[in-house]
């Protein structure tokens, strides 16, 4: 029991920080831990909370025992001097404090008060009713997936945002890539084709853009013709400014974008600073970087330019990219759990060709041809042409049943060198093993080479969470 008479109190109180107090410091060292990113001492929001989670609107409030009145009708006749001048201050903290929980509950705002006695007592406790009021507050995100391919993009913030995110709008003109899309959603909108026709005002309203727009224009093997580059028809570089139209119009709080990494210097890095002074122009601040997937759990040498653009109202200055987090996987941790066909085999033909072809390039000093990796290595980049399966062949003696089964020339080589399979090619892009490959294996290696690194996508989604759940909602 508290023995201390009330001007005791009084004074020990009087050397309490009005924020920043040990009670607040020691309930955010708790909820930081627990990775929930808040805003301390907010001045925009009525009451003035300690802590608040903006975005979810859960204010926390941490009240000193004498100053906010606790167990007051016992405690204030312990006031025996100054009555007149303590009695009503208190009260009227009291009523303040609840004006302040009613308003704010009143706009929407779940309110949490804790007493300085409860948090030293047990911090993780009150971290327990704050984190369960801030899950179960989580708001619904909507977003679109433009030049969606085979749905990795989505399929990254899918994972990072859970049941927080809605696709409401997909566009993707080839129709392989929809079928493959098809059969790993499910929507209840028919995919939009050529976006370059389709009116922004007919795309839903939407709070994040994901855009993976095409990469060829850009592509450091193209002839990376950026903003000129045409190819049947369309501009792929200036299929970037189909995204800019749609979100001049929509205003998301989000544009995600990924590009090759030959984007950055494209044009001694023009093409690069319009796309990024034209996030700007719309209000938008820009957040790029390049990130490589072989540290993030895929065995693969594949390094892509990120582009994250957040509206201006929304304070993303401590936005930071993902670090590292898996960066040793190897070639074998993707592996095929059982043999694989014979057909993924080199016919001593073919193999012989690639052979030749890599020794002509190498008498003149040339590193091109075929590569052969090991399973304790990790691939180069697959891509969409055949060299991206010649790049990373391996050797698997597995299968001892080498009768061809599709037409080749000759037999099946006796090293045991094979394609990788476009299974091992979904795990390279951190695809789960449940993703559902409908198409023939041609169609296939074209569309995980067009694709994007899940794991990547995921690891820098979770960051974007982080800054809308806490915005202020402006």
């Amino acid at each position: 029991m508290d023995r201390h008479t009330p001007e005791q109190r009084r004074r020990n109180m009087q050397a309490v920080k009005n924020k920043d107090s040990k009670i607040e410091i020691a309930l955010r060292k708790e909820l930081w831990a627990r990775g929930l990113r808040y805003r301390k001492n907010v001045k925009n929001v009525f009451g003035k909370p300690d802590i608040a989670f903006i975005g979810k609107k859960v204010a926390v409030f941490c009240d000193s025992e004498f100053w906010h009145g606790y167990n007051w009708e016992e405690r204030k006749a312990d006031f025996k001097s100054n009555q007149d001048f303590w009695i009503p201050k208190i009260e009227r903290n009291i009523q303040r404090d609840k004006e302040v929980t009613e308003k704010l509950e009143a706009d929407g705002w779940t309110v949490l008060r804790f007493w300085g006695k409860e948090i030293k007592k047990n911090p993780g406790k009150c971290a327990d009713r704050i984190e369960k009021a801030v899950k179960g507050n989580m708001p619904n995100y909507k977003s679109i997936d433009l030049f969606a391919g085979i749905g990795g993009i989505r399929l990254g913030f899918d994972r990072a945002f859970g049941k927080n995110i809605e696709t409401v709008f997909v566009s993707e003109w080839d129709e392989n890539a929809q079928k493959t899309y098809k059969a790993n959603f499910s929507d209840n909108f028919e995919i939009a084709g050529d976006i370059t026709v389709f009116d922004e005002k007919d795309v839903p309203e939407f709070d994040i853009c994901l855009a993976g727009f095409p990469c060829q224009a850009f592509s450091m093997a193209g002839q990376r013709k950026g903003f000129e580059d045409n190819y049947k028809g369309l501009c792929r570089g200036n299929l970037f400014l189909d995204v800019a139209r749609i979100c001049e119009y929509h205003k998301p709080k989000v544009i995600f974008c990924e590009n090759v990494k030959g984007l950055v210097i494209h044009d001694k890095g023009r093409t690069f600073k319009i796309i990024c002074d034209t996030f700007r122009q719309l209000g938008y601040t820009v957040h790029h970087r390049i990130l490589n997937s072989k540290d993030f759990g895929v065995p693969q040498n594949r390094e892509r330019i990120y582009i994250v653009a957040f509206r201006d109202d929304i304070d993303s200055t401590w936005f930071r990219f993902p670090q590292p987090t898996n960066p040793d996987t190897v070639l074998k941790d993707i592996m095929e759990e059982n043999p694989v066909p014979a057909k993924y085999y080199l016919s001593e033909t073919y193999l012989q060709t690639l052979k030749n072809h890599k020794a002509r390039h190498a008498a003149k000093g040339n590193g091109f041809g075929y590569e052969i990796r090991g399973w304790e290595d990790i691939a180069g980049a697959i891509v969409c042409g055949g060299m991206g399966r010649e790049r990373n062949l391996v050797i698997d003696n597995r299968q001892t049943d080498l009768t061809p089964t599709t037409h080749i020339k000759g037999e099946i080589n006796k090293e045991g060198i094979r394609k990788m399979t476009p299974r091992e090619w979904a795990r390279l892009q951190g695809f789960p093993d449940d993703f559902v490959l409908p198409l023939a294996d041609t169609h296939l290696y074209n569309q995980f080479g067009n694709s994007v690194t899940v794991n990547v996508i995921e690891a820098i989604a979770k960051k974007i969470k982080e800054v809308l759940d806490n915005d202020n909602g402006k």
